[in-house]
């Protein structure tokens, strides 16, 4: 079948010559190099990729081969040459495999070729389209005909008839609930030098200092140090949170003197920052928060490990005979991937439920990017941010369309952007996208099934008799990294976690880690008019600049780790991805390292097409890197990626058992575990920033 695919990918980057109909990109125009250009000599190696991929039937192929053949011994490009070199051999061994196990991909893909064969089937755009999809990427074949099909049955699909509403609902909010966010910082923007920055000098030498260390994590758009108050995210949506709750009180739901507590992990690109994390922002909130609402936490991994030393460790001692604990217990934590705050921020709040505040019953995470609309939540709802939180959904028991027993006890809210919410809260932050396809997106297209999920789980509303939100209502698998959250004994019930390899989507990977479980399944409770709006347009555009090549890369990694994730959890991964198709289950391919390959050297051509060549040299040395990373943690049978899973899964588990201990411990007035939970208090006492101004 080698010869089939190559075939299919020299028609589609075939010279532009003659009468051909179609084409998705001419690599040959980016074959010459010259030595001593460097965003040069990427572009041409990417080129010689595509056309070595596309074999003998491609006729710069030679060319191609031998460009990569010179470079593979040159000092300074071997690496690349290689990653090249590697990514072909990959890619003709997984389709080779596949081929061999899955006759139904076998059959799509030699449909495809036999269409691409004929010239006169190129005049037919969309159908190429679409069968091109149904090879790289099937999830979204038929959409773009059928939207308000697809949209009805995705509906039917995620229905739930509910068996048994919470019977003790949550009914104050502001007492009950612990709202969590994340703060992402980095080093200054290049538009601030650091002698420019109003910080005391030994602050600003540690910045120095750090800026000429390598980054070690990447995030979407990251709060740079040094930048104005006004595109300072975490102040933009502490500020937001704190005049949501005054709202609140104007409408008499809490006292005069209730403050809504709020736990702000921070988590940082470079080693560094963790040193000056909390005083930064300490400093920022003293001289801009102006926050008269809320009580707000701040912990670092520093503070996180001290939550280990002097709390968990010594009770998984004392209490399970786990003499050892350390090592297993380091999953809790701040500092990493995305994946790793996420799962503190909802794991936190049964550490506060069991040592600091006994009446928590869940956690509710927001990103600091997005605000309650209240006044539009009143007018298009009826009801304000924190009185949606009260439904009995929340913690329901239901069955859904597929007869699988749920428990609803986590919840789910939706976006809107900033610029639709004087038209409607009901407009889809995501839409259908109406618009000539990229290159890449042949190959990959999530925003397609995005859109779908998007319209049809996010705008659900509980106004017919099919879905009334009392006897029926929709569970969720599409959700966004804020606007969810978890009642504790869910919680402590299914133990859901995301792994700290995640590194993009952390969000969407939360609850694989719970779905292959047997008997009743975990799952989010879609919330009708819980909404925020999206403002990260608004204010932080040169942080959004600065990280668009490595959230770009970030999401490649995602379907190479996505797909590795799900096999390791499960034998079933097409049960698996069933669930969560269209969008999640869209970076869980069956030809994972084909379609990152192949959406990568397409991408990194568009950047030299548009003549961005900065960018297109920072794309393919940092994705290279980072990609064959991601490939060298997923190789194997026992994979690095499984046996991390495994070894999280143990150490969450050690977490909540020990908790389970600390707890029975109190009711027996156990003097050890009462001086632990004064540790407790300390550690939380000292994360407590004090942000009220005057």
């Amino acid at each position: 079948m080698i010869e089939v695919f190559g075939s299919i990918i020299a028609v589609l980057i075939r010279p532009k010559a003659g009468g051909h109909t179609f084409t998705l990109f001419d690599p040959t125009e980016q074959l010459q190099a010259d030595s001593g250009d460097d965003a040069g000599m990427a572009r041409a190696l990417n080129a010689a990729f595509l056309i070595n991929l596309a074999g003998s039937a491609h006729p710069a192929w030679e060319q191609a081969k031998c460009l990569l053949a010179l470079m593979s011994d040159s000092p300074k490009w071997s690496e690349l040459a290689e990653f090249y070199l590697q990514g072909t051999n990959l890619i003709y061994r997984e389709i080779e495999r596949v081929c061999r196990h899955n006759p139904d991909f076998a059959d799509r893909l030699e449909d495809l070729h036999q269409w691409v064969s004929k010239e006169k089937n190129l005049n037919d755009t969309s159908e190429t389209t679409e069968r091109i999809w149904s090879v790289f990427f099937p999830e979204a074949t038929g959409i773009r005909t059928n939207e308000e099909e697809r949209v009805e049955a995705l509906r039917a699909k995620r229905a739930v008839t509910i068996t048994e509403l919470n019977a003790w609902p949550i009914i104050d909010p502001f007492r009950q609930i612990l709202f969590t966010s994340n703060a992402l910082l980095s080093i200054p923007p290049a538009s601030k030098p650091v002698d420019d920055l109003l910080f005391s000098e030994d602050l600003k030498e540690t910045i120095r200092q750090t800026t000429r260390k390598p980054q070690l994590y990447w995030y979407d758009h990251p709060i740079q140090i040094g930048v104005e108050p006004e595109k300072n995210e975490v102040l933009y949506g502490l500020r937001g949170l704190d005049k949501a709750v005054e709202f609140e009180r104007t409408r008499g739901n809490l006292s005069l003197n209730r403050r809504l507590t709020c736990i702000l992990s921070v988590s940082v690109t470079h080693h560094g920052l963790q040193k000056i994390a909390r005083k930064y922002l300490e400093e920022e909130l003293a001289r801009y928060g102006a926050l008269k609402n809320l009580d707000v936490h701040v912990f670092t991994e520093a503070d996180t490990q001290q939550i280990i030393d002097e709390v968990l460790v010594p009770a998984a001692g004392r209490y399970l005979q786990h003499y050892d604990a350390k090592e297993s217990l380091n999953i809790f934590g701040v500092d990493g991937k995305y994946g790793r705050h996420y799962s503190f921020l909802k794991a936190i709040a049964a550490f506060w439920k069991v040592l600091i505040q006994p009446e928590i019953k869940a956690t509710f995470k927001i990103d600091t990017d997005q605000v309650f609309p209240q006044e539009e939540l009143v007018e298009q709802t009826g009801a304000s941010a924190f009185e949606h939180f009260t439904t009995p959904l929340w913690g329901a028991l239901g069955v859904g369309s597929n007869g699988q027993p749920l428990e609803l006890g986590m919840i789910a809210g939706a976006l809107v952007n900033e610029n639709d919410t004087d038209k409607s809260l009901f407009i889809p932050d995501v839409r259908f996208p109406n618009r000539p396809l990229s290159p890449d997106e042949y190959i990959f297209f999530s925003t397609l099934p995005q859109a779908l999920s998007t319209e049809a789980e996010m705008m659900t509303r509980y106004t017919t008799i099919e879905l009334d939100g009392v006897r029926t209502c929709i569970q969720r698998v599409h959700v966004t990294g804020g606007t969810n959250g978890i009642l504790i004994d869910s919680l402590r019930r299914h133990r859901p976690f995301t792994p700290s390899f995640i590194s993009r989507a952390e969000d969407q990977a939360y609850i694989l880690s719970v779905l292959p479980n047997p008997g009743t399944r975990l799952a989010y409770v879609h919330k009708d008019g819980l909404i925020m709006r999206h403002d990260k347009e608004a204010f932080a555009q040169e942080a959004i600049q600065s990280a668009y090549v490595s959230k770009l890369v970030g999401d490649y990694a995602r379907t190479l780790r996505f797909s590795a994730y799900a096999r390791a959890i499960t034998d079933d991964v097409a049960k698996l991805k069933e669930t969560l198709d269209p969008f999640t289950g869209s970076f869980i391919s069956m030809i994972p390292t084909t379609v990152v390959y192949l959406r990568f050297g397409l991408k990194a051509a568009s950047f030299f097409v548009s003549s961005k060549d900065g960018q297109g040299l920072e794309f393919i040395t940092n994705g290279a890197q980072r990609i064959t990373e991601a490939l060298d943690f997923i190789r194997g049978e026992n994979s690095a990626l499984k046996q991390q899973y495994h070894s999280e899964r143990l150490g969450w588990n050690l977490y909540y058992d020990t908790l389970s201990a600390i707890e029975d411990a109190l009711k027996k007035d156990d003097e050890f575990v009462l001086d632990l939970r004064k540790k407790a208090q300390r550690i939380i006492d000292d994360c407590f920033v004090c942000s009220e101004t005057g």
